[in-house]
């Protein structure tokens, strides 16, 4: 559709337009854009609103990146951009005044103890060679290459722990936990039981061990060859618990032997868990921890080895450098040289080291250590991290295209990064950036409002224009969260009509401005107490947690919300529930070795029967999981399907209505309804299975149908749809309506996971949760649920949370939309900086009582968001 409200009229592009400083999109057809016509001016911010699914990132990301990307490879020689991982070719007619373009995506840190901050940052590498061309060397040793200082080469990794830093072995005292038994009453816990753990001891008894006298008394070489040794060997046994003798090889197994080949070569998941207790996780003993070789660490600079710098905050770092960076004159380097440290080399890389620091610790994220994994960080500080390394590239006259570069921060750590985007534009580039944060719109110099609802119901641009402009389309669901207008919002939305309207601070978005729940805040009806918290930046802390009410925890970017939310309060609850088994809504994260969790007394965990934690992580990678599949109606569909007359007569199960399996599914394309057509030299691109034409079955089973349907018509409807056509299926019939209630009726039922954003997955997620039978007592944990919101989607979201607990339930969330925040019945305030620096409780209790803590960061930011008193 070509009708939108713009600054200026929409012609299709002319050669003198290629200099008249705009980017003309004509006829973006992206995921649900209906034809668009836009321009955007360049060397301007740009912010990209709508609802979640409106298509805002498919005519940012999909349409206009992915051309600059395509246009890019163009360039490239053919055999290079074989090595070269491309994107599609956007559905689009033409572009015109389309610079270069780089990305920054949401997208979470690699879950592996390798990915660090200073591998994220590419700072470790300038470390490395400032290490292996600039340091101090001992007396007579080799000069290193850089990758000798790094833990994950092959050249510069521990041989003990291949670069890890940490050592999984087993020590007498775990394999046996109890000294004072026998071999045959069972002192070697690790052996297997039944037969198996008979078999050893009659081999250790015709080895000539005795196997009846308390452990301890056992000689020591005796204890350490039968836990530790290596060797096998095979002895003839005639078992003593046999009636009639029948002599048998039997082969020994060390304790340590038998649990290391379990861990490896088991197929049993339950047999693998169990030995996995008896293994001791700690710093490798022969690097310290460090994961690096003794020739490494053996090199300095500044009196410290890499491994020292490494777990040096990056505030310290910048000053520990900042000399040699600031040497006037400096020496040639030299080969023969054991000292580097004050030559022209040295000085350079510390300098370029200096400078992009200088970038991190603008941001605010000077308390980071290059050594922090990735996983461990907060989505804030993990945004964070990658803004900067863009910023610092230097680049001029291109387009940077953010999703969403406020997601997971804090207001507070946010005023940072609107000079960010002020330094790009300054530098003379052009900022795209797809946002939901109203004050970041604000600061924009152009806005175009995709819409006026998602999917199927969006893909128009509504507006494309100066900011002020968008105050008179009507038809924007944006209009009234940007300005304030006094129009009420939503049914169950976070402020009433009867709010008056009240105008927030200045700085903070008008929707911000919220009551709590519409009866006033909940009382608790008990409490959750922790006491002596010791995890990551936690250090010795009591909590408190109000049962029956919302719980919002705040804080700045890693002041240690995330820990002691998901990581403790989850970990302790999860522990004291008799069979817990936590919903597949969360996924853990790979990052290394744990923190040990010490935590002491607990009370009031009796009081909570269920807990359900639910995270950010997308519900599928690839397009064979869905919205259908994810939420198990599809089972109920299927089973619909195969008890049809016409099913039944050809013999047809449930399985046949499957995609996944062979079958019913079209075997062309794999169930997938597209296949990828791989072009040698050019972008690869997808197109529908020319055999199923996107159907994934094959043509037998499509001839079966139900209420009129086949099974694929069925995954084509939207949940809206779905909703009246399946009613008669109370399986599927809930969970549509759980989707419904969390605005999610606009989706196809069958629409791949790889075409959800960020915000559409974690209401899916919640929407699965909510279709369960609601019986109270349930702990229900969320780590930023706003991510990826429109506000018009927080209040949809808070609808669902307040019935929640209205159901008697509890719900903590971690949280930095303030609207939230001061809709919660209490706030936990962590702070007041992040790192070392945080990790205390520094305000509690309703919003209100935030507000007002001098202390708190989130104090000034709360108190904008609360109702203003109406003054006569």
């Amino acid at each position: 559709m070509r009708n939108l409200k713009q600054a200026d009229d929409v012609s299709l592009p002319t050669p003198g337009h290629l200099a008249d400083g705009f980017v003309r999109v004509r006829g973006a057809r992206e995921n649900n854009l209906r034809n668009v016509d836009v321009d955007v001016p360049r060397d301007s911010i740009v912010a990209f609103t709508g609802v979640s699914g409106s298509g805002k990132s498919s005519l940012a990301f999909g349409t206009i990146y992915a051309e600059a990307q395509r246009r890019y490879f163009e360039s490239v020689a053919p055999y290079a951009r074989r090595l070269i991982q491309q994107g599609h070719n956007p559905k689009v007619e033409m572009i015109s005044g389309l610079p270069p373009a780089v990305a920054l995506q949401q997208r979470r840190g690699a879950p592996s103890s390798r990915s660090t901050v200073g591998t994220v940052t590419t700072l470790s590498n300038s470390l490395r060679m400032l290490f292996s061309r600039a340091g101090t060397y001992p007396a007579g040793a080799e000069l290193l290459d850089s990758d000798a200082f790094s833990p994950n080469t092959a050249a510069g990794a521990c041989p003990e722990c291949h670069g890890l830093g940490v050592a999984h072995t087993v020590s007498e005292e775990s394999l046996v936990p109890d000294a004072n038994l026998t071999i045959r009453e069972g002192a070697i816990a690790a052996w297997p039981g039944a037969w198996q753990g008979k078999n050893l001891r009659d081999i250790l008894s015709h080895l000539g061990y005795d196997v009846d006298v308390p452990w301890r008394q056992l000689p020591r070489k005796q204890r350490d060859w039968i836990l530790f040794t290596d060797e096998q060997p095979v002895v003839e046994v005639t078992p003593e618990r046999d009636r009639v003798a029948k002599p048998y090889k039997g082969r020994f197994w060390s304790a340590k032997s038998y649990v290391l080949h379990t861990l490896a070569d088991s197929q049993s998941a339950s047999m693998r868990e169990r030995v996995l207790a008896f293994m001791e996780s700690g710093p490798c003993p022969r690097c310290g921890g460090t994961g690096l070789r003794p020739e490494a660490l053996a090199v300095s600079f500044g009196g410290r080895n890499i491994a020292d710098l490494n777990a040096t905050p990056m505030a310290e770092l910048a000053e520990i450098i900042r000399p040699t960076a600031g040497l006037k004159e400096a020496g040639t380097a030299s080969r023969r040289q054991s000292s580097g440290e004050e030559n022209e080399v040295a000085v350079a890389i510390t300098a370029d080291l200096l400078q992009r620091i200088t970038v991190l610790l603008d941001l605010g994220l000077g308390y980071l250590a290059l050594g922090r994994v990735t996983p461990t960080l907060s989505p804030g500080e993990m945004q964070r991290l990658r803004i900067a390394t863009q910023l610092r590239s230097g680049l001029f006259g291109v387009i940077y295209v953010l999703d969403e570069p406020s997601a997971g921060l804090h207001p507070a750590d946010a005023e940072p990064l609107l000079a960010v985007l002020d330094q790009l534009k300054a530098s003379g580039n052009s900022v795209f950036v797809v946002e939901h944060n109203m004050d970041v719109v604000r600061r924009a110099d152009w806005l175009v409002d995709v819409g006026p609802r998602a999917g199927e119901g969006g893909g128009e641009v509504l507006y494309s224009g100066p900011v002020a402009g968008l105050a008179a389309i009507e038809a924007s669901v944006t209009r009234p969260f940007l300005f304030n207008d006094g129009v009420a919002r939503g049914n169950g939305g976070l402020r009433g009509a009867s709010d008056g309207g009240t105008a927030p601070r200045a700085g903070t978005a008008p929707h911000a401005g919220t009551v709590p729940h519409a009866g006033g805040a909940r009382e608790p009806d008990g409490w959750l107490e922790l006491a002596g918290i010791t995890r990551h930046n936690l250090k010795d802390l009591a909590a408190r947690f109000p049962l029956g009410v919302l719980t919002a925890v705040t804080g700045v970017s890693g002041s240690g919300k995330s820990t002691l939310v998901t990581h403790v309060l989850g970990e302790v609850v999860g522990s004291g529930l008799k069979n817990h088994q936590a919903p597949q809504l969360s996924e853990p994260d790979d990052a290394g070795p744990a923190t040990a969790l010490s935590v002491g007394p607990v009370s009031g965990a009796e009081r909570i029967d269920r807990l359900v934690t639910v995270d950010q992580k997308p519900i599928g990678r690839t397009p064979r999981s869905n919205l259908a599949t994810y939420t198990g109606l599809f089972d109920a569909v299927r089973k619909e399907f195969a008890a049809t007359e016409q099913a039944r007569a050809r013999g047809f199960g449930a399985g046949r209505f499957s995609f996944n399996v062979a079958g019913g599914r079209c075997e062309t394309c794999q169930g997938e309804g597209f296949v990828a057509v791989e072009l040698l030299f050019l972008p690869g691109s997808y197109g529908p299975c020319p055999e199923c034409d996107g159907s994934r079955y094959n043509p037998e089973t499509l001839e079966v149908t139900y209420r009129g349907k086949n099974v694929a018509e069925v995954l084509r409807l939207t949940v809206d749809a779905a909703t009246a056509f399946l009613a008669d299926i109370p399986a599927a019939a809930r969970s549509l309506k759980s989707l419904g209630d969390v605005g999610l009726g606009y989706l196809r039922l069958g629409q791949p996971a790889t075409e959800l954003s960020g915000g559409e997955a974690q209401r899916i997620k919640l929407a699965t949760e909510l279709q369960r039978a609601q019986r109270g007592h349930t702990l229900y944990l969320l780590d930023e649920p706003t991510t990826g919101l429109h506000p018009a989607d927080v209040e949809l979201l808070m609808a669902q949370l307040h019935g929640l607990v209205d159901s008697g339930n509890t719900v903590v969330v971690v949280e930095h939309e303030m609207a939230v925040v001061a809709a919660a019945d209490w706030v936990i305030d962590l702070g007041p900086s992040g790192g070392d620096a945080g990790g205390r409780i520094v305000a509690t209790g309703t919003a209100a009582d935030v507000a007002g803590s001098t202390a708190s960061r989130t104090a000034p930011y709360l108190a904008a968001a609360l109702p203003q008193p109406v003054t006569s």
